[in-house]
């Protein structure tokens, strides 16, 4: 099955899961910075006016946040997806 090639469906429908995916962890993962540092996310993590605690945190928390939110949605999304093609395909074997 890995050796499969993907559907351009499942592309179309992975780049959009993808993009809906970032868009929402990106802004509950502000949400949680705010009510947890009680301060805006930073920026721009290089400014000098950022402290470099406050900079390691934030990219700490975005790069785990960000991937662990696309690992759970691809994988949810893409055992949906199989689970409907499979059911498209037997019906239309019948």
């Amino acid at each position: 099955m890995a050796d499969e090639k993907p559907d351009l469906a499942w592309r179309v429908i992975g780049g959009l899961v993808g993009l809906a995916t970032a868009w929402v962890a990106r802004k509950a993962l502000g949400f949680v910075w705010v009510k947890t540092t009680g301060k805006e996310p930073p920026v721009d993590p290089d400014s000098p006016e950022v402290s470099l605690g406050e900079a390691i945190g934030y990219a700490v928390l975005m790069g785990v946040g960000m991937s662990v939110a696309q690992i759970v949605v691809n994988r949810t999304a893409k055992k949906r997806y199989q689970a409907w093609r499979s059911v498209k395909q037997a019906a239309r074997e019948l």
